[in-house]
């Protein structure tokens, strides 16, 4: 593979043949066939990053600087970093971190998001959150420490330097069977959190999670909220669910499932396109190894929408949006891990133009 240009592989009207240029030394070739029924469409990705599957890469999140900067985060599991790339163009620009339970180490990193300045990690083997300051990328602080097995996370700011902070905590029995359902009324913690020159400080507001009825949730890792709607999105992996339970940002199930009968494999990263009104749309990925497809749901009524597959990308985990103009990618991109070892860039507009979906100018909430 020809490596001059920014060391990723990128992809365009010629797909196949860029694809094929990759083969072994970059990117993994084309997957198998996915579901192309008629209401699945094909978009080729812009772009996917220098892969390296020795990282097990996670989450992804987008932090765009004052100054033009555009930085695409992205955890990795097994090698306990967190990997910056150029979000323009894939560019590889730093490994930040390291094994360790200090400030500024991980231990397993999965779920990341970015509000304002801020970058927030989730550790799972440290069971923890650790908060990082952008650009510097030096550490702020760590809170969450009564988590036990967290995963996902969504950041909500309700001030300046003030947040609400949402974790999953997929807690297991010492068996690593789900528990019963009586014990789950702590799948989610909220926490209240303040981040100033004095540093960090936190304060778990309440932990949360139905312990009956369909609100009740198993195996969840995903989450995603909607402050405008007062909906905080949760994605129910098990098997015989899989779907999307709706609580509010008080803690509460709201009665509203997404998805029911849509997602075939295992409802993973969750993101919001946001327009004025109240309107836009839900990406969920449903993840898998052959035929990884992301389900397009409106963001008023939660009906779905349409659906699209990478040409490339599959078994993803986490996904981030933007609709912040960027070079190349004039209405946002979409972010989506590929398969544990890079990350690939959609073009937004490609992406709604393909299934047939307005686009529109961020709205002033996003």
């Amino acid at each position: 593979m020809n490596n001059s240009v920014l060391g990723a592989c990128v992809l365009g009207a010629a797909s196949l043949v860029a694809l094929a240029a990759c083969g072994r030394d970059g990117q993994p070739p084309q997957m198998d066939a996915v579901d192309t029924g008629p209401r699945t469409a094909s978009v080729a990705e812009r772009w996917l990053t220098p892969r390296n599957e020795s990282d097990n890469v996670d989450s992804v999140a987008v932090w765009h600087s004052r100054t033009g900067d555009h930085w695409l985060l992205a955890t990795a599991k097994a090698t306990d970093v967190l990997l910056v790339y150029d979000a323009v163009n894939g560019a590889p620009l730093r490994r930040v971190g390291g094994s360790g339970s200090g400030l500024g180490e991980f231990r397993r990193p999965n779920g990341v998001t970015v509000m304002q300045d801020l970058a927030f990690i989730v550790e799972r083997d440290n069971a923890r959150v650790q908060v990082l300051r952008l650009p510097e990328l030096a550490p702020v602080g760590v809170f969450g420490e009564d988590l036990v097995r967290p995963y996902g996370i969504f950041v909500h700011a309700t001030g300046e330097g003030t947040y609400e902070v949402f974790v999953t905590d997929n807690y297991e029995q010492a068996d690593e069977r789900i528990p019963p359902d009586e014990e789950l009324g702590e799948r989610v913690r909220k926490y209240r959190v303040t981040v100033n020159q004095g540093g960090l400080q936190a304060e778990l507001a309440r932990a949360f999670g139905a312990t009956d009825g369909p609100g009740v949730l198993r195996k969840v890792e995903s989450i995603f909220g909607d402050a405008e709607h007062d909906r905080l999105l949760l994605a129910e992996e098990l098997e015989s669910e899989r779907t999307i339970k709706i609580y509010d940002f008080a803690g509460e199930f709201t009665g509203q499932i997404m998805g029911e009968g849509v997602f075939r494999y295992e409802p993973e990263g969750i993101a919001l396109y946001r327009c004025a009104g109240g309107a836009g749309y839900w990406f969920v990925v449903d993840q898998d190894q052959a035929r990884n497809v992301f389900n397009v749901f409106d963001r008023r009524s939660l009906e779905p929408l349409g659906r699209f597959a990478g040409e490339v990308t599959r078994n993803t985990d986490g996904i981030w949006l933007t609709q912040q103009p960027m070079e190349g990618f004039a209405g946002g991109a979409l972010y989506a891990v590929h398969d544990d070892g890079n990350v690939a860039a959609f073009d937004l507009d490609a992406a709604l133009a393909a299934m047939n979906l307005e686009t529109c100018a961020a709205s002033a909430s996003s």
